[in-house]
């Protein structure tokens, strides 16, 4: 039933921005150099996957940040497996589900309404899930981080919606970072943020092909491995912690 009210909220918010896009693309066309259709076709890619890259957080990382504040962790840590990639496999299949079971009404009901300037090549939409994908581990590695704090902090909660807000406005949620003004712009493109959704959107949209597309996916892979890699270094910290909340 979640996922049904998912793909409804999904589908109308779609419908709502795409008209605000029109209002904002007939008084400034090509801002931010798209033209309409694909204006359009941003809005309902952001809600065709936003809950696969877990924009506004509330996936594992309240879980992971409830087990350590119980002190559960401790039995965590004392399994044949590794705490980080326990979380990633858990992460991967859950962005899996949420891109066929919310991304793809919505994006059906989008085109079927207005008019998307989506390819219609497929590998064009197969280079967008390899940006796409790598999205997800991104959007996992800063999460993983976001949670850790919870051994330092006494409620992760506040962290945690901080990181949901920054995660909204530098990933192109709200608006394409292509239409932030000056330095703004220039430093939203190259933070990890923008690698969950700003990139994969671009892909799809044709504005990354050849030499320049294995460039993006070197861009986003080198967010990946860095904060997968800090990750892990923080854990180490972490569980090196003689008192854990709770336990």
């Amino acid at each position: 039933m979640a996922t049904f009210a998912g793909v409804f909220t999904n589908t109308v918010f779609g419908i709502i921005l795409t008209y605000t896009y029109m209002a904002l693309w007939h008084e400034r066309p090509q801002l931010g150099e798209y033209d309409v259709a694909q204006a359009l076709a941003f809005v309902w890619i952001g809600q065709s996957v936003h809950m696969t890259v877990m924009l506004m957080g509330g996936g594992f990382e309240d879980q992971l940040i409830e087990r350590i504040r119980t002190g559960d962790i401790a039995i965590d840590l004392y399994r044949p497996a590794d705490l980080q990639m326990w979380w990633l496999a858990a992460e991967v299949g859950r962005a899996a589900f949420h891109l066929l079971g919310r991304g793809l009404v919505p994006m059906l009901a989008g085109a079927l309404l207005f008019d998307l300037a989506l390819p219609a090549s497929p590998g064009r939409w197969l280079a967008f899930l390899v940006a796409l994908a790598f999205g997800v581990v991104v959007s996992f590695a800063i999460r993983y981080l976001v949670a850790l704090a919870a051994f330092w902090l006494l409620d992760g909660s506040g962290v945690t919606r901080f990181a949901s807000l920054v995660a909204m406005f530098f990933s192109g949620m709200m608006l394409p970072l292509n239409v932030f003004p000056g330095a703004l712009g220039d430093v939203a493109r190259v933070l990890p943020w923008s690698t969950m959704m700003q990139v994969p959107a671009d892909v799809l949209l044709g504005r990354h092909q050849g030499a320049d597309l294995l460039a993006t996916y070197g861009f986003q892979a080198a967010w990946a491995v860095l904060l997968l890699a800090a990750g892990r270094l923080l854990q180490g910290v972490a569980t090196r912690r003689v008192v854990v909340q709770g336990g």
